[in-house]
């Protein structure tokens, strides 16, 4: 028997009382394990009768045994059968365990949050703003173009402000080189604004085999915040000059990207451009809503367990996005001026209302009953496995697996859940 008790802040509580007959299958195996590991005189591995263990190491070691598969079986058959969604492992307190008594013993176990109210869908109304794309944005691209398309023409004479100039480059302060800080036959386009403020100013007019030193003051929001505002001294070698030359904007351009002439580029950019302005307006718009859903809707408390794992997640996120950029994880902090810690402790909030989403989400699905059927998974799964590489028979195991059939199955349900808010709130 067992008594179920929602607690304060997501957590359940089960008491269990089992029936000392009830735990004779556990016992036994209990036994068996014990005999395994310490053959008794006279008996094969595992093959001690129950009567000679327990004369030989005690009834209540072979109960201390068997405890564990008695709380696993019970708990896990009381939380299917209870429909509860426990997240993570329970505590367990053990509160009677006596040879020939009830065994008794308490779980508690965070629980999935739920919407206790739900939005009404009529009062979550956004609007879909896409931007319009001018002429001007039209002329930007195809510049773009151009500069994706231009030669690098050696020159003899000094580099203009259009130029592209190769050198070799040392940086110091106080006579003491910068880590990372020397570069050989590094390529410094003079129009472009990415480099230290004032540098392209200070190549403007260099000549091939000139050398120039100067000395220039580091951005007060640098990310090695050991050198923010600081000056320093830069030694550049100039190894050669290129003047860029870009293509006209005629149809020789379009013709190389499989169009006949600059009226079609252009249609064709202006398309490609308001198709990125929908999906953008649409992402935004769909952000909009659900924030809107979460904020007039009303939750059980989130489990710790699971803002800890959401916050870990978003972490991830972003320090896989800053090492792509080829940025240290830990010169990105430096730049913000925060710890990890720090940083985690203000994705919380963020971490609770993506959790909330997502339990709102599922709630909309029921509510609607909105279902995947099982040809649907089957066509999904079948998808996934066709994409793999061959020879991955590990995974293919996995995503075969029923496990990874439901996750398919829950990631398809609240896809489907989405499109149909989209559709109900979206203007």
């Amino acid at each position: 028997m067992y008594k179920v008790t929602k607690l304060p802040k997501s957590e359940v509580q089960i008491a269990f009382e089992i029936p000392w007959e009830e735990s004779a299958p556990y016992r036994e195996e209990a036994v068996r394990e014990i005999s395994t590991a310490k053959p008794l005189p006279g008996f094969r591995p595992g093959k001690a009768t129950y009567e000679d263990v327990a004369r030989l190491v005690g009834e209540m070691t072979i109960l201390e045994t068997a405890l564990e598969r008695i709380v696993r079986a019970n708990y896990v058959k009381t939380v299917v059968g209870e429909k509860l969604e426990t997240v993570g492992s329970p505590a367990v307190s053990v509160d009677q365990l006596t040879a020939g008594q009830p065994i008794k013993f308490t779980t508690t176990t965070p629980i999935a949050p739920e919407a206790t109210k739900i939005a009404v869908v009529k009062d979550c109304q956004v609007d879909k703003k896409a931007k319009e794309t001018t002429k001007g944005q039209v002329e930007e691209a195809i510049n773009e173009m151009r500069k994706m398309r231009r030669n690098e023409v050696k020159v003899d004479r000094a580099a203009t402000m259009d130029d592209l100039v190769i050198v070799d480059m040392e940086m110091s302060r106080e006579h003491v080189a910068l880590e990372g800080g020397t570069g050989k036959d590094y390529r410094i386009y003079l129009s472009e604004a990415q480099y230290i403020p004032g540098l392209t100013q200070k190549l403007e007019g260099i000549k091939e085999g000139e050398e120039r030193n100067f000395t220039l003051p580091f951005p007060e929001e640098h990310f090695q915040k050991h050198m923010a505002g600081k000056d320093v001294d830069f030694k550049v070698n100039a190894k050669s000059v290129f003047e860029l030359q870009m293509p006209e904007a005629s149809d020789e351009l379009a013709k190389g990207v499989g169009l006949e002439n600059m009226e079609q580029l252009r249609e064709k950019l202006k398309e490609n451009m308001e198709h990125e302005n929908d999906m953008r307006a649409n992402d935004a718009a769909e952000i909009a809503m659900l924030e809107k859903l979460v904020e007039q809707s009303s939750f059980s408390e989130v489990p710790e367990i699971l803002i800890n794992e959401e916050v870990r997640r978003m972490q991830h996120e972003l320090q896989h996005g800053i090492e792509e950029q080829g940025m240290k994880w830990e010169d990105y902090l430096s730049s913000i001026k925060k710890s990890e810690a720090e940083l985690k402790l203000d994705f919380v909030k963020q971490a609770i209302k993506r959790i909330q989403t997502a339990v709102l989400i599922k709630a909309f699905s029921k509510e609607q009953k909105i279902e995947v059927s099982e040809d649907e998974i089957d066509a999904e799964v079948d998808r996934i496995l066709e994409n793999l590489p061959p020879g991955d028979e590990q995974t293919r195991e996995q995503i075969a697996s029923p496990d990874y059939r439901d996750y398919v199955s829950i990631q398809m349900r609240n896809r489907r859940t989405l499109e149909w808010l989209k559709k109900e709130c979206i203007k």
